[in-house]
């Protein structure tokens, strides 16, 4: 590995600079995206992911090695920064060294709908952490993509690809759909849209979720739009043991996905 010569330790450094921009939304880069940490780099290496640099911290040069050759060796400019100058990039209360930029990734239109489409509709979903869940459990149980409408966080945001951990790289992710359309465009792509909703009378269980399947889950506080719930096929609940009243959109999500799974191995 050909370690750079020069250390950066400014935070007036160009780089330094670019790097603390693209923390904070807006940043006037929309292509890119900031990743933190081997592990989500080196997912993004493995998923095709174009990276343009990455920077590491001059402490974890040596146990970082096997990494930075792979990078290196995919055309990836490295840089070195100092161990204090790293830290103060990093969203983490403790950095794991290593910083990159990547290009977002593309998807066509039709990439979600493959073989027996099964796609998960986040519906105004903000908080990145939960979005990015979302994502990594659909990719887990076997979707073939994700709409996301207005209103919901960025998929690419850090926070967003920390919950994924490389889901959002490779599921087929259609951002900014209008909560107005999005289940039109679903029957005209042939599926069956399903809408999670509390008071639901039909088991999520009942459902045959071996057809092609849209699955529309909402934010925690105020679940889905009524608008979207009446205009749905079926409208859908897990049974849950009073006095508990509802569950956390990821974990039911989680159960409603890999019951689709469940039903489709079969």
């Amino acid at each position: 590995m050909k370690t750079p010569r020069e250390i950066v330790r400014s935070r007036q450094n160009a780089l330094a600079k670019r790097l603390a921009a693209l923390r904070r939304p807006g940043a006037g880069e929309p292509d890119v995206m900031l990743l933190e940490g081997p592990r989500l780099i080196a997912e993004a290496l493995a998923s095709g992911v174009t990276l343009d640099l990455a920077a590491v911290a001059e402490s974890v040069l040596e146990d970082a090695r096997p990494l930075l050759e792979r990078l290196e060796d995919a055309g990836v400019a490295l840089h070195v920064l100092s161990d204090p100058l790293l830290a103060a990039l990093s969203e983490l209360e403790t950095s794991q060294g290593l910083l990159a930029l990547g290009q977002r990734p593309r998807f066509e239109a039709a990439a979600a709908f493959g073989g027996t489409p099964l796609v998960l509709v986040a519906v105004a979903i903000q908080n990145p952490g939960n979005l990015g869940g979302l994502l990594r459990t659909a990719e887990a149980a076997g979707a073939t993509g994700a709409w996301l409408t207005e209103g919901c966080a960025d998929p690419y945001s850090w926070k967003s690809l920390r919950g994924s951990m490389g889901s959002a790289f490779r599921l087929p992710i259609e951002r900014q759909i209008t909560e107005r359309d999005v289940v039109t465009r679903l029957r005209a792509r042939g599926l069956q849209v399903l809408a999670t909703a509390a008071e639901a009378q039909t088991r999520y269980d009942a459902v045959d979720w071996r057809l092609p399947t849209a699955l529309l889950v909402g934010s925690e506080g105020a679940g889905l739009p009524a608008s979207l719930e009446r205009a749905a096929d079926a409208r859908i609940g897990i049974p849950i043991a009073p006095p508990v009243e509802s569950l956390n959109v990821g974990v039911a999500a989680d159960i409603l996905l890999f019951e689709a799974a469940r039903q489709r191995r079969r």
